[in-house]
């Protein structure tokens, strides 16, 4: 966790006008109760009402308030349905992030657009995607920000198994099936993998280096004529 993240999620755990401890807060964010005592000092430096000490507890004082987000209520309802889309279709970690995001949104927007919040009737059921799937694309993620080589079967269209590995650039959703783009080393080109036809992926500990004809730029320049506003067409 960033560390102004850290700061606005003590503030938020303040917000109750309730006594809370060091300890309590360094449980919570799952840091040390020294690192608490610092974000502390840092809020209160910066003019953040907070009462108390170490040892004792602290307390937000009453009239402090972080203003609104300036968010249209067609606006608040398009993160919602974001928020929902990732719930039901993203990766574990993902899905933790959108639930603390609206939580975030919900607890400084005015209570009209909280009202809108609670009131929406968009959903995106998320009951044909696994465990499993969700799972993988976590590791993907990392491995997509970690520039790290990935090994996998794969078993393509045609029923043909194949071991390949792979620099990952970029995840596609389609609606049900996700896609990964990559350069294969098999086939010395851009590839896109279904990820339900994975099998046994792991990831290597052998990072990649942006190379020119090797990156998401220039498969999307082999894809998309210049100019044109299509969208990547699915595998």
């Amino acid at each position: 966790m960033r560390r102004a993240d850290r700061l606005f999620q003590i503030v938020q755990c303040l917000r109750g006008g309730r006594l809370v401890t060091a300890r309590d807060l360094a449980q919570r964010l799952e840091v040390s109760e020294r690192t608490i005592y610092r974000d502390m000092a840092e809020l209160i430096g910066t003019g953040v009402p907070i009462t108390g000490e170490a040892g004792v507890g602290y307390v937000l004082r009453g009239g402090f308030d972080i203003p609104p987000l300036m968010f249209t209520a067609d606006e608040v309802e398009a993160l919602l349905v974001g928020a929902r889309m990732v719930k039901a279709w993203g990766g574990t970690t993902l899905v933790r992030a959108a639930e603390e995001a609206l939580a975030k949104i919900e607890a400084v927007i005015p209570s009209a657009l909280r009202d809108g919040m609670a009131q929406s009737r968009l959903f995106a059921p998320g009951f044909s995607l696994p465990d499993d799937a969700r799972e993988l694309l976590d590791l993907l993620r990392d491995a997509i920000t970690g520039r790290r080589f990935i090994h996998f079967g794969y078993t393509d269209e045609s029923g043909s198994d194949s071991e390949r590995r792979c620099r990952p650039l970029g995840l596609y959703f389609w609606g049900k099936v996700w896609t990964l783009v990559g350069w294969c080393e098999l086939r010395s080109d851009f590839r896109m993998f279904r990820i339900d036809r994975m099998r046994a992926p792991t990831v290597e500990d052998m990072r990649f280096q942006p190379e020119p004809g090797r990156n998401l730029t220039d498969f999307l320049r082999t894809v998309i004529p210049a100019g044109a506003s299509g969208a990547l067409p699915g595998s």
